[in-house]
C-alpha cells in the first residue's frame, strides 16, 4: 500500500514552473489521500494563472503515477484556508487585503516607482485583484505613470474612494495636489496623510497592496510599519556599489520591523540599444544577485535600461499595460511570479480577507 509519505516524497520532484523549487519547499501541497481506489493531492496554490496551475497538476499525476502499483491520481487545488487573527500585539490588518507588499529603495533614483507600478500591473495581469498606494509623498509620481488627473471623491461617511486605471485601485497625494505645489511637511502631517490613505480609502476586497515608499528611512515608512502588518518588502536597486550600500538600509527596516524581505529587483541593470539591441553594462552588473547572496535573501530579476519602459510611463500607460508582449513586460510578470512564490514560501500567514 502506497503511504502518503511516499507520495510526498514524489512530490518532491515536482519543480514550480520557471523555478528550481520543488512544489513542497512553496508551500502548495495542503494533503494527500490514499485509497484503495485512488490518489488524491490537495494544493493550495500560490498563483491564479490557470495555464501554470495546469503544468504543476499535469507534472503531479504523471510523477505519482509511476510510484509502483499507484492507483489513479487525481488533483484538487483549493483556495488557502483563513488563518487564525492574530494574537500578539502589533498593527492591526486592511479588512478585505490579504497581502501588503511594501516597494522601496535606500535612495533615490533607482526607479522604484516604475517598478512598483509595473509590478502591481502584472500582478493584475496573473489574475489578482491589486490595489496601488503612493506612499512616496514628497515625489508622487504614480498618477503621472497612470496617466490619473481626476481628484477621488468621498463617500457619506467619508470614506475616499480610489480611482481605478488597468485594473487596480489608485490613491497618491499627487491626485490632491496640483503638480506645481510643494510638498514641505513635518512628520505629523505625514503620518496623519498616511493612516488616511491605508485606513480611510474604501480598499475592498483585494489580494495585494503595493505600497510605493519614499525613498530611504524616515516619517512614512515608521508611519506604514506601525499602521499595518507588512507581508514583506521589495527592495529596488542598481548594479553600482553606492546604490547596493544603501539596500543594506533597506534591508535593516524590514528586519527591525519583522517583515520579511521578499527579495531584490536590480533596475537599470544593463542597456539595451533601440537601434541594435546590443547590451551595454553601463553601471557595471551583478551587483544586486552578489547583495542578495550576501544576505542570504532571494533575487527577484533584474530590468534593463530600457528606452520603451521610460516613454511608456511618462505617457501614462506603464509599459506591462501599453505592450503586455514586450520582453520586459514579460520580465515585470516573472518577478511578480517570483514574490507570489515567495509570500507562499513564508512562514508568516496571510491577513484575513473579508468579503
Amino acid at each position: 500500500m502506497i503511504t502518503p509519505q511516499q507520495v510526498l516524497e514524489e512530490l518532491k520532484k515536482v519543480k514550480y514552473p520557471g523555478f528550481a523549487r520543488d512544489i513542497v519547499s512553496f508551500g502548495m501541497v495542503k494533503d494527500i489521500e490514499v485509497g484503495s481506489t485512488g490518489i488524491a493531492v490537495i494544493l493550495t496554490p500560490t498563483t491564479a494563472r490557470e495555464d501554470v496551475l495546469q503544468q504543476i497538476r499535469e507534472a503531479v499525476i504523471a510523477t505519482v503515477s509511476q510510484l509502483h502499483g499507484a492507483p489513479p491520481v487525481t488533483v484538487n487545488v483549493t483556495l488557502p484556508e483563513q488563518p487564525q487573527r492574530r494574537t500578539q500585539r502589533g498593527p492591526a490588518g486592511l479588512p478585505g487585503v490579504r497581502y501588503i507588499i511594501a516597494v522601496a529603495s535606500g535612495k533615490g533614483g533607482v526607479g522604484k516607482s516604475t517598478v512598483a507600478a509595473n509590478l502591481a500591473l502584472a500582478l493584475s495581469g496573473l489574475g489578482h485583484r491589486v490595489g496601488l498606494l503612493d506612499a512616496d509623498v514628497y515625489g508622487p509620481s504614480i498618477p503621472l505613470m497612470l496617466g490619473l488627473t481626476e481628484r477621488p471623491q468621498s463617500t457619506d461617511d467619508k470614506q475616499i474612494i480610489p480611482l481605478e486605471r488597468f485594473g487596480l485601485k489608485v490613491i497618491s497625494l499627487g491626485l490632491f495636489i496640483d503638480d506645481e505645489t510643494p510638498v514641505i511637511w513635518r512628520g505629523p502631517m505625514i503620518n496623519k496623510l498616511l493612516t488616511q490613505f491605508l485606513r480611510e480609502v474604501q480598499w475592498g476586497a483585494l489580494d495585494y497592496l503595493v505600497l510605493d515608499l519614499p525613498p530611504g528611512t524616515g516619517d512614512a515608512q515608521l508611519t506604514i510599519t506601525q499602521q499595518v502588518p507588512l507581508t514583506g518588502g521589495v527592495i529596488v536597486t542598481t548594479p553600482q556599489d553606492v546604490a547596493l550600500l544603501d539596500v543594506k538600509r533597506g534591508i535593516t527596516m524590514f528586519q527591525q520591523v519583522s517583515a520579511p524581505v521578499l527579495g531584490v529587483i536590480e533596475n537599470m541593470s544593463y542597456h539595451v540599444c533601440s537601434g541594435c539591441g546590443d547590451r551595454a553594462e553601463l553601471f557595471g552588473h551583478g551587483g544586486g544577485a552578489a547583495m542578495a547572496r550576501q544576505f542570504n535573501i532571494p533575487f527577484l530579476g533584474e530590468i534593463p535600461l530600457v528606452r520603451d519602459i521610460r516613454e511608456a510611463g511618462d505617457t501614462g500607460t506603464p509599459i506591462v499595460a501599453a505592450h503586455p508582449e514586450h520582453p520586459q513586460s514579460h520580465a515585470f510578470r516573472a518577478i511578480a511570479e517570483r514574490i507570489i512564490a515567495e509570500i507562499g514560501a513564508q512562514p508568516v500567514q496571510a491577513l484575513p480577507t473579508i468579503h
